[in-house]
């Protein structure tokens, strides 16, 4: 009897094991998917309906979605995107030490916009050292599978602009009344300067904090620009 109980605890433990390597893979196996399909939902929507939000999300190409905003996002968000593999390992490094020597944590995001569609697609909202250690082999093998205008697209369709509101088609027509094509560079600002915070942050009315942030970000748009050619903008 008492190998038989050895043998169920044994069986137990590799059907564990290997229900814990299916979940490990399956983010990997997707991303291979997604390099030409949209994505039908995301962890990140997915978790945010138990917080009580409904989901509005519009998948638009990047074609159909104004060029201000891309720019204006790329140049918020992650303005070196075309010289790293999906980590700034300098920024990265930087915001490690900030961690390591306030007791409040980094002044400041130090992911890439690879990594936040990691964390988007396949992980969850709440900062921890393992979601970290999940996030970061996602991001080098997203940014080596898919290109990176395909990075920025998934990006700009599944980031949340508002609560509930995924996707800059959503967010043009819920802050605006307007298309996501029809964007002007002062709405496309507002819109990449309320995303850190989207829950706070106001993109359609904005605060002072994100009036000046999208001013600045204004002003640093036409700067980026000649360093975003790996995203084939128009």
């Amino acid at each position: 009897m008492a190998p038989f109980i050895k043998y169920k605890k044994r069986s137990r433990l590799r059907y564990g094991l290997y229900m814990l390597f299916g979940l490990l893979a399956l983010p990997y196996l997707l991303t291979l998917v997604y390099t030409v399909v949209p994505p039908p939902v995301t962890t990140m929507m997915v978790w945010k309906t138990f917080e009580g939000n409904s989901i509005d999300y519009r998948w638009r190409p990047l074609a159909d979605t104004s060029q201000n905003l891309v720019r204006s996002v790329v140049t918020a968000e992650d303005a070196r995107i075309c010289e790293h593999a999906g980590i700034d390992w300098e920024v990265f490094q930087t915001v490690a030490m900030e961690a390591l020597e306030n007791e409040g944590g980094p002044k400041r995001g130090g992911s890439t916009i690879t990594q936040q569609v990691a964390k988007n697609l396949f992980l969850w909202p709440s900062r921890s050292y393992v979601r970290k250690a999940l996030e970061l082999p996602l991001a080098l093998w997203i940014d080596l599978v898919w290109s990176k205008r395909r990075i920025v697209e998934v990006y700009i369709n599944t980031a949340e602009w508002a609560p509930g509101v995924y996707g800059a088609e959503a967010a043009a027509r819920h802050h605006f009344g307007k298309s996501g094509k029809a964007l002007t560079k002062a709405h496309a600002a507002q819109l990449a300067a309320a995303l850190p915070n989207p829950a706070v942050r106001n993109a359609g009315k904005p605060g002072p904090k994100v009036r000046k942030q999208a001013r600045t970000i204004r002003r640093r748009v036409n700067s980026t620009v000649p360093y975003l050619a790996c995203l084939k903008l128009d």
